[in-house]
């Protein structure tokens, strides 16, 4: 069975201060790995150091919120891998959806990344999913298809242990809006059937794939009892140490069964 995994993405928000204090607050009720249930919090890139040391002997992993390809050099305002190491990063989200149609990064952009990511031993979390032009246009699992082949260009099956997918509707971030269980399960399905087809089946079944869209503690356990759902990408709910326990909760309750 796979594990579920529960991550925050606190985006631009926080201070050192109040970064430090939800990290604590979550590191305080993080479920024993025991339970089947990962945990891990994604601070903005000058929290990272601050936070580590809030979660240090908790279950809690840390995540970056992007990275760029590149070791060193003349990058003014990136972060490379190898930094994100140094501070003691286990991942890092990369293509997430306002990374995409915010700050306009392509496939081949998040595929470098990806890459480097890899190459380094860094967990990456890829984010995929459709706007809602393209859901209302019956091209989700096109646009699905598109993103994951792009993105996961070049990654053999060994390194494509190290990832984690996330499937975000972006007409379901931040507005309030939620895919329903049947949605999120379709696309989670396509997805899996997808690394089955292009991979091997082993390597689709074990993948963990992530739905973030709205994620809240009235929902999360309906969502992640999903049969392909493993777990969630929170955003919002992330920011409140109990929010975002009671989607850990609500998970640790799946994984219970």
């Amino acid at each position: 069975m796979r594990r579920i995994l529960v991550a925050g993405n606190w985006k631009m928000n926080t201070t050192a201060a109040s970064g430090v204090e939800l990290a604590r607050g979550v590191a305080a009720g993080a479920p024993a790995a025991e339970t089947g249930v990962d945990v891990l919090v994604a601070p903005p890139f000058p929290y990272l150091v601050p936070v580590k040391q809030a979660i240090e002997g908790s279950v809690v992993q840390l995540a970056a919120q992007n990275a760029w390809f590149e070791e060193s050099g003349a990058f003014t305002g990136e972060v490379s891998v190898d930094m994100l190491l140094d501070v003691g990063c286990d991942a890092v989200i990369l293509g997430h959806s306002e990374r995409r149609h915010v700050l306009g990064e392509t496939d081949e952009d998040i595929n470098r990344k990806v890459k480097a990511s890899l190459a380094k031993g860094l967990k990456v979390i890829l984010c995929v999913g459709e706007l809602l032009d393209d859901r209302e246009a019956g091209r989700t699992e096109t646009i699905l298809d598109e993103q994951m082949a792009g993105d996961l260009d070049g990654i053999d099956a060994e390194a494509l242990g190290n990832v984690v997918i996330a499937y975000e509707p972006v007409w379901a971030i931040g507005t309030g809006k939620t895919a329903t269980p049947d949605q999120a399960e379709s696309a989670h399905a396509h997805l899996r059937k997808w690394l089955a087809d292009r991979y091997n089946t082993e390597s689709a079944d074990a993948m963990q794939i992530l739905y973030g869209g709205s994620v809240k503690p009235a929902n999360a356990k309906e969502l992640i009892g999903q049969a392909n759902v493993d777990g969630a990408l929170v955003g919002g709910a992330s920011l409140s140490a109990e929010n975002f326990l009671g989607i850990v909760t609500a998970a640790t309750e799946v994984a219970a069964g």
